[in-house]
């Protein structure tokens, strides 16, 4: 997936301004697709040259004027056309888990303090999903409200699997650290 093809799904949602979208991005789809504002910017230029979208400066009367984006029917093709695209599941690269491998020939106990940090930041991603959760998605629900809600459980099952694990790696690494009495080689 390229940002572009994230860009034009959070534009389908609502038309915005590129700083609008740039924040709706860190709320929804930047938990699994990250992008700098700068990043954006330099796409949503790319994909008006393209003809993707189209932007609408609009008269600011309180604040500077802004560019509203919309998606365009050529945009809207090549969204259909990414959609019926295969897509194969993407990697895992996570530093964390070479040091897991790692601690086998240094001291696993000094990983405790890293998977206690990791076990707290999915804690508290997992917090923020149930806000999003009870806030966003209680009662029935369209189509797109529905499609969103099917993310936010894969992002909710995630950091669930995220939390067990840290528990599992925690429990060894601290049996590893009592078996040597904190001092394990």
């Amino acid at each position: 997936m390229s940002l572009d093809h994230a860009l034009l799904v959070s534009l389908l949602e609502k038309p915005s301004s590129g700083y609008e979208l740039a924040r709706r991005f860190d709320r929804s789809i930047g938990y699994f697709w990250h992008a700098t504002h700068q990043q954006i910017y330099k796409v949503l230029a790319r994909m008006e040259d393209a003809g993707w979208i189209s932007g609408e400066v609009q008269p600011g009367e309180a604040a500077p004027d802004r560019k509203l984006f919309s998606v365009s029917r050529s945009g809207r093709s090549e969204v259909s056309r990414w959609l019926a695209e295969p897509t194969e599941p993407e990697g895992v690269r996570d530093s964390l888990m070479v040091k897991m491998r790692g601690a086998a020939f240094g001291k696993p106990g000094a990983l405790i303090p890293e998977l206690e940090h990791h076990r707290a930041l999915h804690a508290n991603r997992l917090t923020a999903y149930r806000v999003i959760e009870a806030r966003d998605f209680s009662g029935a629900l369209d189509r797109q409200r529905a499609l969103q809600y099917q993310v936010l459980k894969s992002g909710i099952r995630f950091e669930q699997g995220w939390l067990e694990w840290c528990e599992e790696a925690l429990g060894l690494l601290h049996s590893f650290d009592q078996d040597q009495g904190g001092n394990t080689p």
